[in-house]
């Protein structure tokens, strides 16, 4: 068994506003899922993309963010909603609140390799 803080694994810029940490996965010996933690700065988005493995989300911290699909259909989310993405289907997270957002994504092992 392994149990860190998510703090203490360094958190790497993907792009202007958007941190990830990866707190489980291969380092750990995880063979089936990797558990990522994301910051976004107050205005910051991921890109809108899709991908060929479904992934849940969870999140943490929250005021103002928006899920989006390739339609411009937003929906908002906050503090405990839980949100799956199947595979295949476009999205985004926006922070359109002054704070930082904080989510949890789960995706299958090898998934952030492909």
């Amino acid at each position: 068994m392994i149990v860190h803080h998510y703090k203490d694994v360094e958190a790497i810029e993907m792009m202007k506003g958007v941190k990830k940490r990866v707190v489980i996965g291969e380092r750990e010996g995880a063979p089936n899922f990797i558990m990522r933690i994301f910051d976004l700065e107050p205005g910051a988005s991921t890109p809108l993309h899709d991908h060929s493995w479904e992934h849940e989300i969870f999140i943490l911290e929250s005021e103002g963010l928006v899920v989006r699909n390739s339609m411009g259909d937003e929906i908002s989310v906050g503090e405990g909603d839980a949100i799956f993405v199947p595979s295949g289907e476009e999205h985004c997270l926006t922070n359109k609140g002054e704070n930082v957002a904080r989510f949890m994504c789960l995706i299958p092992a090898g998934a952030e390799q492909a």
